[in-house]
């Protein structure tokens, strides 16, 4: 099964299954309101941690990943892999722009980080340590994830032995995560807005 046809539905599959956001339903479930009304606006699992801690953060984290899994397990069945990075970027837009919540979404780096554990899984595991060293270094999250993120990006870039059109998916990826980091780019170096 491949083909523009397929294409077109995963990347529509893999919007539609990123627009889920664990933690805006989470919070809705146990009555704690929406978590983009508090803390840095993003429902993400480190504004959920500064809300209501480790295990809720860590809750969705893993959906979040398990949820990337899952698209990243079907693109490859379903697509040749030149096409897999670009579902990878159809789930992140989800993420950021969620047709269930208003299209205010997160970041997209859980997301991106469950995608590439299939797709790449020794350069995921290398971005989460490489997320850990940074996060050492700066104690500044959105950092930590650029530097994770950039391993994602040339993890999938490179699996498969390496295509230009699944790399250019992959850094497309990246350069939307990093995108999506505007506020926190403009306050830490332009002035708060």
């Amino acid at each position: 099964m491949t083909g523009l046809p397929t294409f077109v539905l995963l990347l529509v599959a893999a919007y539609v299954a990123g627009s889920i956001n664990f933690s805006i339903l989470a919070f809705r479930f146990t009555g704690r309101g929406d978590p983009r009304h508090h803390g840095s606006g993003n429902p993400g699992a480190t504004n959920v941690y500064r809300q209501a801690g480790i295990g809720w953060a860590t809750a969705v984290l893993l959906l979040d990943m398990g949820r990337a899994v899952l698209v990243a397990l079907v693109a490859e069945a379903l697509a040749p892999f030149w096409q897999v990075p670009w579902v990878g970027l159809g789930l992140v837009v989800g993420n950021r722009f969620p047709c269930f919540h208003g299209f205010k979404g997160g970041k997209g780096v859980a997301n991106y980080l469950g995608f590439t554990a299939v797709v790449a899984p020794a350069w995921a595991a290398l971005g989460a340590l490489v997320w850990g060293a940074a996060h050492l270094a700066w104690r500044t999250p959105f950092l930590s994830s650029f530097a994770m993120v950039l391993f994602l990006a040339a993890g999938t870039a490179l699996a498969e032995g390496g295509n230009w059109q699944g790399g250019i998916g992959a850094m497309v990826t990246a350069v939307f995560i990093v995108a999506c980091h505007h506020r926190n780019i403009r306050e830490r170096w332009g002035g708060k807005r």
